[in-house]
Parts: C-alpha cells; sequence; structure tokens
C-alpha cells in the first residue's frame, strides 16, 4: 500500500508507495459509457471484482448480469474499493466526480490508487491531482487511445503520468485493457531543481507537470484525428463523385502516400469497410460531441500559447456544426455523411 510519512509545504501529503504487483482484490469504476463499460468488462474478464456505478442506470446492467457490484454513487465505490478507475465525458464530470456532493474523494481511503482515463482540460487533471493528494490518495492520469473498438478489444493505449513508483500497480489493471501502457515520465529543466531543494515538493511539481503534458498530447493527438477523418470522409466523396467505387479507392488511398489511420482503420464510408461505426450507421464509436469538446479544449490551449492551428479551429468549427444538426451522438467519422448532406445528396 501506501506510507504517509509528511506533508510538504503546500500541505500536501508526501506518499511513499508499497505496491508491488496490486492483487484481483476489488476495482472501482466510474462511467460506464461506450468506453468505460467495454473497459469494465475486460476487467472482469481478468478475474478483478468490479464495484461499479454510472449517471444512467441503465448503463450498468449488462455490467451487472455479468458479476460486477452495482452502486448509487462514486463516494459508495471509494467506500468499497481503493483502487479506482474513471472514464468521464468532459471536465465538469471529472470535478463532480471527484470533489462533488458524493464524489469519490468524500469517502476516499488513504493510499487509495485513483486512475482518471478521460480526456480533459490539463488543468483539471491538475485540481484532482492536488485534491487527492490532500486526501491522502495517488491521483494518476491515463489518457487513452484507440476508440470503442480498442476498448472492447482490449487493445487500447495508455498514456500514463504521476507518481512513478505508482506505475506498476497501475499498468497492473490497465493492461487488462490495452496492449500499451506507456509511462511518460517528466523532464524539467536544472533551474527548477535549484529552485525548489525540497525533495517532497519537487516530486509534488514534477508530477503535475506530467499529467499536464500527458492531456496536452492527448488533446494534439484528437485535434489531428479529427482533422485526418475530416480530410479522409473529403477525398472518399471526391472521389465518389468522380464515379471511382469506394471499395476500389479506399485500397488506392491506402497502398499510397495518402494512407491514415481513417482511412484504412476506420473509413467513414458505409459499406468500405466491416466492424466500425460507419457500418452501423455511426451507431458506438467515438461521438461527435465528445470530438467537439476535445477540438474546444484544443482551441483553448491554443488560444493561451498563441498557436496557430487553422485546420484544428476549422476542425472544431465543423464539428459543432453537426452537433447542432442531429449528429451529436453519433460516431465523429459521421462527417462523412454530414459533407454529403451539405451538398444535398
Amino acid at each position: 500500500m501506501i506510507q504517509v510519512i509528511g506533508s510538504n509545504s503546500f500541505g500536501v501529503y508526501f506518499l511513499v508507495s508499497r505496491r508491488s504487483m496490486a492483487s484481483k482484490t476489488q476495482v472501482g469504476f466510474v462511467g460506464l459509457g461506450n468506453m468505460g463499460n467495454p473497459m469494465a468488462k475486460n476487467l472482469l474478464k481478468h478475474g478483478y471484482p468490479v464495484i461499479a456505478t454510472d449517471v444512467f442506470p441503465e448503463s450498468c446492467k449488462d455490467l451487472q448480469e455479468l458479476g460486477a457490484q452495482i452502486v448509487d454513487n462514486p463516494a459508495e465505490v471509494a467506500d468499497k474499493a481503493d483502487r479506482i478507475i474513471t472514464m468521464l465525458p468532459s471536465s465538469p464530470n471529472v470535478i463532480d466526480v471527484y470533489t462533488g456532493p458524493n464524489g469519490i474523494l468524500k469517502k476516499v481511503k488513504k493510499g487509495s490508487l485513483l486512475i482518471d482515463s478521460s480526456t480533459i482540460d490539463p488543468a483539471v487533471s491538475k485540481e484532482m491531482a492536488a485534491a487527492a493528494e490532500k486526501m491522502g490518495a495517488v491521483f494518476m492520469d491515463a489518457p487513452v487511445s484507440g476508440g470503442v473498438g480498442a476498448a472492447s478489444s482490449g487493445k487500447l493505449t495508455f498514456m500514463v503520468g504521476g507518481a512513478e513508483e505508482e506505475f506498476t500497480a497501475a499498468k497492473e489493471l490497465l493492461s487488462c485493457m490495452g496492449a500499451n501502457v506507456v509511462y511518460c515520465e517528466t523532464h524539467v529543466g536544472q533551474e527548477l531543481r535549484l529552485m525548489y531543494s525540497s525533495i517532497d515538493c519537487l516530486t509534488y511539481l514534477l508530477t503535475i507537470y506530467g499529467l499536464l503534458l500527458l492531456q496536452a498530447a492527448k488533446i494534439c493527438n484528437n485535434m489531428l484525428l479529427a482533422i485526418g477523418m475530416i480530410g479522409t470522409s473529403e477525398t472518399m466523396n471526391l472521389g465518389i463523385r468522380l464515379g471511382l467505387d469506394p471499395k476500389l479507392l479506399a485500397k488506392i488511398l491506402n497502398m499510397s502516400s495518402g494512407r491514415c489511420w481513417s482511412s484504412d482503420t476506420y473509413n467513414p464510408v458505409p459499406g468500405v469497410m466491416e466492424g466500425v461505426p460507419s457500418g452501423n450507421n455511426y451507431q458506438g464509436g467515438f461521438g461527435t460531441q465528445l470530438m467537439a469538446k476535445d477540438l474546444g479544449l484544443a482551441q483553448n490551449t491554443a488560444t493561451n500559447t498563441k498557436t496557430p492551428v487553422p485546420l484544428g479551429s476549422l476542425a472544431h468549427q465543423i464539428y459543432r456544426m453537426m452537433c447542432a444538426r442531429g449528429y451529436a451522438s453519433k460516431d465523429f467519422s459521421s462527417v462523412f455523411q454530414f459533407l454529403r448532406e451539405e451538398e444535398g445528396q
């Protein structure tokens, strides 16, 4: 577990890990949406007892049928489990789940390991890490890449930040849900080390810095993903209008320099690929509303850092328009359908 050996000048507990490989005791899971549900199921498949909750009770039914214990709120999860994973849609959801009236931190045990896989504002990750440390818990940030298909097959990629001594315990759980679990070590200049000579203060700052970098990486990845999906959709639509068979066009693209994930793994054109949302009326997958949210985070970050992102800005506008026109709950690859409707087809 964790030994509390004191507090630093921030009033934050400094923790030393005593975990080796965590045993298969209960794991809490909060957030059973398109991503969280299959992730929690994979924990069950690997023999971990799961205690779960979601704001929508109907999301819990199939997990309960597989043997998970369902409780009413995140505080109850924290009361019963000292390892908790959260997978939530947005920054306000994360704040409420951790610090709200029925939040995790109301009942969290000292030494608990809290892993958040949501894609949120980096500043919120920093807030939650500080709040958790004040309660004697360990907060780790582990945003994911891979989408619903990878969540179902256990092939997500996790980018993990936080206390390095906790990475082994976190990896044991995350490996049940992902094919790649990467610890993103942070490096801060020697001037920071000179400025903060107290080792507990420095460790705290390095941890927070790491969490910020991880969320920044995820935001950048999703901006590129949106731009790539729009580009693939435009390209496929143009080729179809020129008379090309969509399967043939996709085959040519995927043997050429234009190949990308959106064309060869997650093609947005119905009938081109099996097992992707475009083949299921764009149901499941990564929702358009969530993509618009992530692009909004990218825009805020770009504005704050005075970084020009013209394509990212256009992508944000497109996905916001899609949300306003009934695409919010559809997979983000439905941008192909949106473009076709825009041209009157």
